[in-house]
């Protein structure tokens, strides 16, 4: 128990209190030709129980961002410090086809330790909360692709993070139900305090979720603009404060990726 907390308290010294810390991050890859700049000094903080949405052009380094933020690179400048292990869930399901619905959010539990006896209750309870009761015996193959990305969220929110990372994850499925789990996503974020940061290239999807909107310009990937959303939730998509700021937002984006072209 100690450890624990004496774990918590050294999480939350190296970010100061905030869900994750992104100081001063570039990275760089190697290629035929040398090295090429994907982020460039990127500073972004992430506070406790925040929905931020990281936006911007194809190619300009927002999946390199979440990446790092994940662990599962390292930065060539800079640092990054998180609460904790953060979850991540990308535009793939990533579920396992020979597993159940079930099965395969309790092969999250068992790599956090949860005791085997209690595996299964708590997967129902995560199939309850993203409204999938009933399906823990299902497989892969029965689900649809809304469905599929319901389980991957459970699975997802089964690591027990204080951040969850996503990366397009609804990008994929058809408007109506990339709608639908707008609204699922908002609710659980209200219910469970959660921190996100939300990749996407869609205007519209990420003045509706996000208290707040990040613009990173084109490659070299530089935070160019945030937009503070004030706009009260539950929003829907054609509401005109949200298609508002769209427009506005969508100008900026326009702007960077005409001023690249020009680079």
């Amino acid at each position: 128990m100690a450890t624990t907390l004496a774990k918590a308290a050294d999480s939350a010294a190296a970010t100061g209190g905030q869900a994750a810390r992104i100081e001063h991050v570039s990275k760089s890859f190697a290629t035929p030709a040398g090295s090429q700049l994907v982020l460039d000094d990127i500073t972004l903080d992430v506070a406790p129980g925040e929905f931020v949405t990281l936006l911007g052009a194809s190619g300009c380094g927002k999946s390199t961002l979440l990446n790092l933020v994940a662990g599962l690179d390292a930065p060539s400048a800079g640092s990054i410090a998180t609460d904790g292990r953060p979850a991540l869930m990308f535009q793939e399901h990533a579920l396992f086809p020979w597993l159940t619905a079930g099965k395969n959010i309790e092969l999250a539990l068992k790599m956090r330790g949860v005791p085997k006896q209690d595996r299964r209750g708590r997967a129902e309870e995560l199939l309850g909360l993203v409204r999938l009761r009933g399906a823990y015996g299902k497989r892969v193959h029965e689900l649809s692709g809304g469905m599929r990305q319901r389980v991957a969220l459970a699975r997802a929110l089964g690591q027990d993070a204080r951040l969850l990372l996503m990366d397009e994850p609804f990008a994929a499925l058809d408007a109506i139900t990339r709608d639908v789990l707008h609204d699922e996503l908002t609710r659980i974020w209200a219910e469970t305090n959660l921190s996100i940061l939300f990749v996407t290239h869609n205007v519209r999807e990420a003045v509706k979720l996000a208290q707040r909107v990040v613009l990173l310009s084109s490659r070299p990937g530089r935070v160019a603009h945030e937009w503070t959303v004030d706009i009260p939730q539950p929003r829907r998509i054609e509401d005109a404060d949200v298609a508002e700021l769209s427009v506005e937002i969508t100008e900026q984006l326009r702007g960077e990726i005409r001023r690249h072209g020009k680079d």
